[in-house]
């Protein structure tokens, strides 16, 4: 048996740290009401899903991380199943469209969107019109996905050694 490469150490624990700020930062969000009770639900490690932009390793980071965090606080079992869906396919566009920096939000804004409040009406059984639900959704998104991840981004471009890499281009920094 061949022992791991150094690069495939780096990729699961990139993968593994990033799961893991997707779990604590869900969990903060979830003892602050943040992500439960309000109409427009904050999970504020929604900005994280900025993260395939960079590293490749953020996709199964994220899954994982948003299969645990849903686990742990208690979700229905579609929100688990159907919430981690989104999350991929999220994170997978992301990694798609990483060629356009200010696109890197938008797949896991979408996905939520389309998939998350189905989720809600079906497994929490909301009386709201599935209309009102996505619009919800949307905006609990755009704020943690789009204003968070796109500052958040703009951080990590702007100081690379904090994902302990280089520049993806001179024309980022």
């Amino acid at each position: 048996m061949k022992a791991p490469t150094h690069s495939r150490v780096l990729y699961l624990a990139r993968g593994g740290i990033i799961a893991a700020l997707y779990v604590v930062l869900t969990y903060v969000a979830y003892t602050m009401n943040l992500s439960g009770q309000l109409s427009v639900q904050l999970r504020l490690s929604e900005a994280l899903t900025v993260l395939p932009y960079f590293t490749s390793a953020a996709i199964p980071g994220l899954t994982l991380g948003c299969l645990i965090a849903n686990i742990i606080t208690g979700a229905a079992i579609w929100d688990v199943l159907f919430g981690t869906l989104a999350t991929l396919i999220g994170a997978v566009g992301t990694y798609l469209l990483r060629k356009y920096r200010f696109a890197a939000s938008v797949p896991p804004i979408l996905a939520n969107t389309v998939i998350i409040p189905f989720v809600l009406k079906i497994a929490y059984q909301l009386p709201d019109a599935a209309w009102l639900l996505a619009l919800s959704v949307f905006l609990g998104e755009l704020i943690c996905c789009g204003v968070l991840g796109t500052i958040l981004q703009s951080v990590l471009i702007r100081f690379p050694h904090l994902l302990g890499s280089e520049p993806k281009n001179k024309s980022d920094m």
